[in-house]
C-alpha cells in the first residue's frame, strides 16, 4: 500500500520505532486530550487506525426484512489514541457488543462509550485508556433492516412459481457499506475480507469469492466464502435468493456465470459470451491477468443503477444484462454488450487499482466508459461504436457547458455530495478526454503506459497525477501540462477559425450554453484537414489567439479549388467545439452535401452548430439550412443526431413561435419520410444492426411529429400484436415506435390505447418490454392522460428504478403538467427515492421548461427544499431553463424565420 497523506487536523501522526521516548510521551499526552467532538463534521476518517482484514458474518432474515451480523476487524493502530472512529449508518450497535483485543495480549478492552453520529454516518468508540500501538482486533455486533431503498443491504422482490419473494442484495458504491456493517468506508482503506453468511437452506448465497464450504442445519445453512484479495469496502457484495444460471469458462480457466431469476437463464447467454471474450481481451490489453478465480454476473429486479462492478460479483439491472432473442431489440443487445464490457473493465481499472478518494472517480468511470467502446468495437466492428461514442461526448458537452458544471477532478467534502458526481462529467467527459489523449499519444504507446500504471498500482490506490506520470514516462510527452487544463478546471473551449493571408487564425474562449464568455484556457490538441483527409496537420494550441502557417498542406493551392474546405478536430477525437466564419461554414455545408466528410465529422459539424445556435452565436435559420443538407445521410449515428436536434428545435419553436410549428413539422416530416420509406417497418433479409437501430428511431420521431401514415400503420400492427404477441408484424425494434404512435390517438375521452399498453405492461415478465411501455405512456398530447400516466409512477406496479423511463417519455407539450405534478408529489418523492433516482426527478422534469417564469418558479420552490444531495442538480436544472428561455427569445427575434421555414417546407 502507498502511504496516504493525512491532514494534521485528523490527529493522525504516523510514528515509527525510531521515535524517542519523549516524543512517544508527547503523543500519548495528545491522545489523552482527544475528545469525540473533534471527529464530527469531518470530510474523511482519521488515519490513526487502519483496517487490514474484516471477518464479516451476516444473517439476513428475508421474511422479516432484517439482518444481524458481527465483524472482527484486524487493525493497525499507528498513533496513540483513546478513540476508534469508523463509519456506520442506520445500524443498531450496542456498547456491550463492542470490544478491542490487542494482538499478543490476553487483555480485552471494553469501550467507555459508543457514540453514533447519524449526520456524519460515523461511530465513535471511546476507550478509557490509550490503545497500544500495533495490531489488534475490533469486534462489533450489530443489527439492521433490509431496506427498500436499493442501497446498503436491501431487499429486492421477485416472483417464483407465482409467489412473491424477497432476495437480499448489497449495493455499496459510493458509501453504503456502512449501512450493512461498521467499517472504514473510504476507497483508500483497502483490506482483505473473509465473509460468512447464514441463510435459508433452499437459497443460493453469492459473494465476491467462491464458496469453500456449506454446513446445512435444518432450515438454514452456513456458507463460508474464500478470503478475498485486498479491496475497498464499496466493492464488497453479498446476494441471497433463488436463481438459475448459465456457465462457461474462459480460455485460461476462469469460471464465468450469469445468474437470473428462475426460468430466465437463457436470456443470460449473450452476456455470458461477451464476458468470456472481454475478460480475455482485457487480460491482454492491461497485460495483467484477471485476479480472481471466478466472475459472477447477476440480474437484480430492483436496482437503482445500470450495473455495479463488485469484485467478482457484478450486479446489473435486468435490462442491462438479459437479452431475449425474440423480444429484445437491437438497442438492448448493444446496451448489454457495452455495459458488460464497462463493468468488467472495472475489475482492473477501479478494483485492482482504486482511486484514492472520490475526487478521482473519473479514473474509474471515464476509463471504463472509454474501454467498453474499445471492447465493443473489437467484438462487433459492424456496429461502428466509435461513431456512436460521439453521443457520449455530446452528453458531456451539454453538462459541461453549464456554469454549474464541475471539473473532472472535483472536491468532495461530505458523503452527501458523492452521488451527484456520478454524472456526464465523470463518465462521458472523462471518457472523451481519455480518447483525446490516446489519439494524441498513439494507441500503442497509450496501451503500454496503461499496462505499466496497472502493474505499478495493483492492489493499491492512485490519483490522477499517478496516471499522468505513467503516461508521461511511457510517451515522453508533457502529459501533465496538457491534461491539467482538462481535469482541474471545468468547461471546455470553442475554437474560432478564420483564414487570412494563407494562415489559419485560431482563437479559443470557454464555451457556455448561456452565451456568456468564461475565463478558462486550455492546451488544445488541434487536428486539421484541408480538402482531403490525406492533407492533415496536428499541433498544440496553447494561447488565447494564434496564427498557424499551413503552407505545408498546400493551403494556397487548395483554396483555388471550388470544393475547398477546412475541418478542425478531425473525426471528433478531441473535446472542444469549433466555430467557423460564414465562408468556411458554407464550404463545410457543401462538403457534407457532396459526401466529402467522414461520418464523425458530419456529426461534429451539426453538433457544434446546434450548440452555437442555442448559445445565441448562430441563427436558427442557419441551423435549419444545415440540417437540410443531410438529406442523403447514410450513417445511423449522424441521422439519429439530426432527429434529436430537430425534435429539440420543435420543442423550443412551440414556445417561441407556435404559429411556425406547422411549417417546421412539415419540413421535418418531409425530410425524414424518405428515410422511413426506404427502411420500412419490416427488417430486410441480412440487414445490419445499425439499420435496426435507425428504423425504430425514425418511426418514433415521425410518430411524435404527428405523421398520420406512420401513426395509422403503427395502430394497425399494434392491434394484431395485442392479440398475438408472437406476430412478426411488430418486432422488438419497432415496438416503442408503435407504442408512441398509439399514444398519439389517446385522449381523456378515448383511452383505449392507453389501457391496451397497460395490459401489455402487466402481462409481460420481460423488463425491457416493461420499459418500452413506460417510455410511451406519457407521450399523449392530452395533458389529462399525461397526468394519469405520471400518477402511475407512484403505484406499486412500477418499481422505483423504472420511474425515470416514464418521466423521459413525457410529450413535448406537457412539461408544465409534469412540473405541476412534481410539486404536488414532492414530499412523497423525497421520502421514497434517493441518490440518482431522486435527482432524475428534478433534472428530467425541470430542465425542459423554457420560460423565465418557470425558472423563477423552480427557484422559489426549491429555495427551502434543497439539501446537499440534490443541490448541484437543482442549480444545473434551473440554469438549463434559463438557457432555453434565452434561446426562445433569440428565436422570436429572427425576423426571417417564417419565410425561411416556408421555403424549406416547400422545397422538401
Amino acid at each position: 500500500m502507498r502511504s496516504v497523506f493525512v491532514p494534521t487536523s485528523e490527529a493522525s501522526i504516523r510514528i515509527s520505532a525510531s521515535f524517542l521516548p519523549s516524543a512517544r510521551l508527547r503523543l500519548r499526552a495528545m491522545a489523552a486530550e482527544q475528545t469525540a467532538e473533534q471527529f464530527r463534521g469531518q470530510a474523511r476518517l482519521p488515519h490513526f487506525a487502519t483496517p487490514r482484514r474484516y471477518d464479516l458474518r451476516l444473517t439476513p432474515d428475508l421474511a422479516a426484512c432484517a439482518f444481524a451480523g458481527s465483524v472482527a476487524v484486524s487493525l493497525a493502530v499507528a498513533a496513540p489514541t483513546r478513540f476508534l472512529v469508523l463509519n456506520a449508518a442506520e445500524l443498531d450497535v450496542a456498547p456491550a457488543g463492542v470490544s478491542f483485543a490487542p494482538q499478543g495480549s490476553d487483555q480485552v478492552l471494553q469501550p467507555l462509550e459508543v457514540t453514533n453520529v447519524p449526520e456524519d454516518e460515523i461511530l465513535i468508540i471511546r476507550f478509557n485508556e490509550v490503545l497500544p500501538l500495533g495490531e489488534g482486533t475490533l469486534t462489533i455486533a450489530f443489527q439492521g433492516t433490509l431496506n427498500d431503498k436499493m442501497h446498503g443491504f436491501y431487499r429486492s422482490v421477485y416472483e417464483l412459481n407465482g409467489e412473491k419473494k424477497n432476495m437480499a442484495v448489497t449495493q455499496f458504491e459510493p458509501a453504503d457499506a456502512r449501512h450493512c456493517f461498521p467499517c472504514w468506508d473510504e476507497p483508500a482503506f483497502k483490506a482483505v475480507f473473509k465473509i460468512t453468511v447464514e441463510v435459508p437452506s433452499e437459497t443460493i448465497a453469492l459473494s465476491n469469492m467462491p464458496v469453500i464450504e456449506e454446513k446445512i442445519n435444518g432450515p438454514t445453512k452456513i456458507v463460508y466464502f474464500q478470503e478475498s484479495p485486498i479491496m475497498s469496502t464499496y466493492l464488497v457484495a453479498v446476494i441471497v435468493g433463488i436463481f438459475d444460471y448459465v456457465e462457461d469458462f474462459t480460455t485460461d480457466g476462469t469460471r464465468v456465470r450469469v445468474y437470473t431469476q428462475a426460468g430466465k437463464s437463457a436470456q443470460g447467454k449473450f452476456a455470458l459470451e461477451v464476458a468470456l471474450k472481454t475478460l480475455v481481451l482485457f487480460k491482454e490489453y492491461f497485460a495483467v491477468p484477471y485476479p480472481l478465480p471466478k466472475m459472477d454476473m447477476i440480474a437484480i429486479p430492483d436496482f437503482a443503477l445500470g450495473a455495479m462492478e463488485n469484485y467478482g460479483l457484478v450486479t446489473y439491472r435486468e435490462t442491462a444484462l438479459l437479452f431475449d432473442e425474440r423480444h429484445s431489440a437491437a438497442a438492448n443487445k448493444q446496451r448489454v454488450a457495452v455495459v458488460v464490457a464497462h463493468e468488467l473493465a472495472h475489475q482492473w481499472f477501479g478494483n485492482l487499482v482504486t482511486m484514492e478518494w472520490w475526487t478521482h472517480l473519473w479514473l474509474n468511470e471515464g476509463f471504463a466508459t472509454w474501454v467498453s467502446y474499445l471492447a465493443s468495437d473489437q467484438f462487433f466492428p459492424e456496429w461502428n461504436v466509435w461513431t456512436q461514442f460521439l453521443e457520449e461526448s455530446t452528453t458531456g458537452f451539454k453538462l459541461d457547458a453549464l456554469a454549474g458544471s464541475h471539473p473532472i477532478e472535483v472536491d468532495i467534502n461530505h458523503v452527501d455530495e458523492i452521488d451527484e458526481i456520478f454524472d456526464a462529467i465523470s463518465y462521458r467527459k472523462g471518457a472523451s478526454v481519455i480518447r483525446m489523449l490516446q489519439s494524441y499519444l498513439g494507441a500503442e504507446v497509450f496501451q503500454k503506459s496503461l499496462a505499466a500504471y496497472i502493474k505499478r498500482f495493483a492492489y493499491s490506490n492512485a490519483k490522477t497525477e499517478d496516471l499522468w506520470a505513467a503516461l508521461e514516462e511511457g510517451s515522453g510527452e508533457p502529459v501533465r501540462t496538457l491534461m491539467h487544463s482538462w481535469t482541474k478546471q471545468q468547461g471546455y473551449p470553442v475554437v474560432s477559425v478564420k483564414l487570412k493571408d494563407g494562415k489559419v487564425q485560431l482563437e479559443q474562449t470557454q464555451f457556455l450554453s448561456s452565451g456568456s464568455t468564461g475565463s478558462g484556457q486550455w492546451v488544445v490538441p488541434v487536428t486539421l484537414c484541408c480538402c482531403a483527409y490525406s492533407r492533415q496537420e496536428k499541433f498544440l494550441f496553447h494561447g488565447k489567439q494564434e496564427d498557424f502557417d499551413l503552407s505545408g498542406l498546400g493551403l494556397t493551392e487548395c483554396q483555388k479549388k471550388c470544393s475547398f474546405w477546412i475541418k478542425l478536430n478531425v473525426n471528433q477525437t478531441s473535446f472542444y467545439r469549433v466555430s467557423y466564419d460564414d465562408e468556411l461554414a458554407s464550404q463545410l455545408r457543401y462538403a457534407i452535401e457532396t459526401n466529402k466528410l467522414s461520418a464523425a465529422d458530419r456529426y461534429g459539424v451539426l453538433d457544434d452548430a446546434y450548440a452555437l445556435c442555442m448559445a445565441g452565436k448562430q441563427k436558427l435559420v442557419s441551423l435549419l439550412q444545415l440540417i437540410s443538407v443531410y438529406k442523403d445521410e447514410t450513417e445511423y449515428t449522424v441521422l439519429a443526431h439530426v432527429i434529436t436536434t430537430s425534435l429539440h428545435i420543435a420543442e423550443m419553436m412551440a414556445v417561441a413561435a407556435p404559429e411556425e410549428l406547422v411549417n417546421l413539422k412539415k419540413f421535418l416530416i418531409d425530410f425524414l419520410e424518405p428515410f422511413a420509406l426506404k427502411l420500412g417497418w419490416d427488417a430486410k433479409s441480412g440487414e445490419g444492426h445499425l439499420n435496426a437501430l435507425l428504423r425504430g428511431t425514425l418511426l418514433t420521431a415521425l410518430a411524435e411529429l404527428g405523421h398520420e401514415t406512420t401513426i395509422n400503420e403503427a395502430v394497425r400492427r399494434f392491434n394484431v400484436f395485442l392479440v398475438d404477441r408472437e406476430t412478426p408484424l411488430l418486432p422488438p425494434d419497432v415496438r416503442k415506435a408503435a407504442y408512441v404512435a398509439l399514444m398519439q390517438t389517446v385522449s381523456k375521452s378515448n383511452k383505449t390505447g392507453y389501457k391496451s399498453l397497460l395490459k401489455i405492461y402487466r402481462e409481460t415478465d420481460l423488463s425491457q418490454e416493461k420499459v418500452r411501455v413506460l417510455g410511451s405512456l406519457a407521450s399523449s398530447p392530452d395533458p389529462d392522460v399525461v397526468c394519469e400516466a405520471l400518477d402511475f409512477i407512484l403505484s406499486p406496479e412500477v418499481r422505483n428504478q423504472d420511474a425515470i423511463f416514464l418521466l423521459r417519455g413525457v410529450s413535448s407539450g406537457a412539461h408544465e403538467v409534469a412540473w405541476q405534478w412534481l410539486k404536488k408529489n414532492w414530499d412523497y418523492i423525497l421520502g421514497a427515492y434517493s441518490g440518482t433516482l431522486l435527482t432524475n426527478f428534478v433534472n428530467i422534469t425541470v430542465s425542459p421548461m423554457a420560460t423565465d417564469e418557470h425558472g423563477d418558479e423552480a427557484e422559489d420552490f426549491f429555495k427551502s427544499r434543497t439539501k446537499a444531495n440534490i443541490a448541484r442538480t437543482v442549480k444545473q436544472s434551473i440554469e438549463r431553463v434559463r438557457i432555453n428561455a434565452q434561446w426562445v427569445n433569440n428565436i422570436k427575434a429572427e425576423a426571417d424565420l417564417g419565410s425561411v421555414l416556408k421555403k424549406l417546407a416547400h422545397k422538401h
